[in-house]
């Protein structure tokens, strides 16, 4: 197969490193595998996995015309068989490129907590938890399949040479603190309410643990992150908030963790690395994943909503408070983690999973052009007929036998075709 995967940007972000990384993976199965979209600072990463990046044209409003125009020139060129687009505007870009296309197929993938309502509902979707594929059956999609967020557990694991000390002492992490890292961009939406909580939680803290909070990461939220992270810094008189910025490679943020704060995508990377994690929601959801908590993120996802943000900050603290000083407990968690993530997320799983579903659309769209193409051929009959009809009329042949000595194949009722939408 060639395959165009359509991230929705190409900055740093779980779902397009979850698009890149599956990618290569499926392009190392031996499928011609394109990358398509603005340049970004994922563009290395993309070519670090030997994939070819197209660059799309400047979108303006979403969805964009010429981006569709530039998808439809590119499966004419490359006789591309799939395209494939991350979140709603690369879906219905695609979907709108392949629907005249004789030979492709556009599947959807919705890593986001909801899928919006407008992607048309038979294009094939993919979705990251059970709970919103259940939700998205109910409003009658007809293909639709549960791929959790893939993780490299190879590339992320413990033990790699990540020259953590030299990185604490970059990042002005204090000596000797336990280190609370969030991997995340730093976005408004989803993001933005638990960063916040997380710094007054740790600032709570009592000042002999010397906890640091380690927020790796950039958006359009960086002023009022590091602003906050100012105020806690005066207030407790030390570094107790650093911020990175963003990193081309965010590995080295979760090998220096003691704890691991995340939700999505790179709540899973930091189960790579053996850390323990507590999951971040919005309105004040913060739970530690543990042997009794799995099944609540393995149906809901990596994500959740709390009763109010009030209480985030306070119950984040008592995890913290609890599980930092817990060597052992740290351990065993990490050790968890890490099992669960092998045996459910590993990449090499996820790219098998995603040629199944490339498989069963491209099935699924040659079934759909066929009949439309004898819905075509049915219409041709009957038009031919009812001219026949016309011309025999109007010179006095309209006759039962004339007809029958001309046989046409049967035509279905006018309002067959109006149903059909054949014109």
């Amino acid at each position: 197969m060639r395959i165009l995967v359509y991230p929705h940007d190409l900055g740093i972000g779980g779902s397009q490193i979850n698009a890149i990384e599956l990618a290569g993976a499926v392009d190392r199965l031996g499928h011609e595998t394109i990358v398509f979209g603005r340049p970004g600072p994922l563009v290395d990463s993309i070519r670090r996995l030997g994939l070819e990046f197209v660059a799309a044209p400047e979108a303006g409003r979403r969805p964009s015309v010429a981006v569709s125009r530039a998808l439809a020139g590119l499966v004419e060129r490359r006789r591309i068989d799939i395209l494939h687009g991350y979140e709603w505007p690369p879906s219905l870009e695609c979907y709108l490129a392949a629907r005249r296309m004789p030979r492709t197929a556009a599947v959807s993938t919705v890593m986001s907590m909801a899928v919006a309502p407008f992607i048309p509902k038979h294009v094939p979707l993919t979705v990251g938890t059970h709970q919103i594929a259940e939700v998205e059956a109910g409003f009658g999609r007809s293909a639709i399949t549960v791929l959790e967020p893939p993780v490299d557990v190879d590339a992320n694991r413990p033990g790699l040479d990540l020259a953590q000390g030299d990185l604490r002492k970059t990042w002005g992490v204090p000596e000797g603190a336990y280190v609370v890292a969030i991997v995340s961009r730093l976005a408004r939406e989803l993001k933005l309410e638990g960063i916040l909580s997380a710094m007054d939680a740790v600032a709570s803290l009592p000042a002999t643990m010397r906890v640091c909070l380690l927020i790796a990461g950039d958006g359009p939220a960086r002023t009022e992150v590091a602003a906050r992270a100012a105020q806690v810094n005066i207030r407790t008189g030390r570094q107790t908030v650093v911020l990175t910025g963003e990193l081309a490679d965010p590995r080295a943020a979760y090998d220096v963790a003691d704890v691991c704060l995340g939700m999505g995508g790179s709540a899973l990377r930091a189960l790579a690395f053996g850390k323990p994690l507590v999951v971040q929601g919005e309105a004040g959801f913060w739970e530690l994943l543990t042997p009794s908590s799995l099944d609540t993120f393995l149906w809901q996802g990596w994500y959740g909503v709390g009763s109010g943000q009030a209480g985030g900050a306070s119950a984040l603290r008592h995890v913290l408070f609890e599980i930092l000083p817990a060597e052992r407990l740290r351990a065993d968690l990490g050790a968890f983690g890490r099992r669960v993530v092998v045996h459910r997320y590993s990449l090499a799983h996820a790219a098998e999973a995603q040629l199944d579903v490339y498989g069963a659309a491209l099935e699924t769209a040659s079934a759909s052009r066929m009949a439309y193409a004898r819905e075509l051929e049915a219409a041709g009959h009957f038009l031919r007929y009812k001219r026949r009809r016309l011309q025999a009329r109007l010179t006095g042949r309209d006759t039962a036998d004339d007809f029958n000595a001309r046989p046409v194949a049967a035509a279905p009722s006018l309002q067959a075709f109006s149903a059909g939408g054949a014109t």
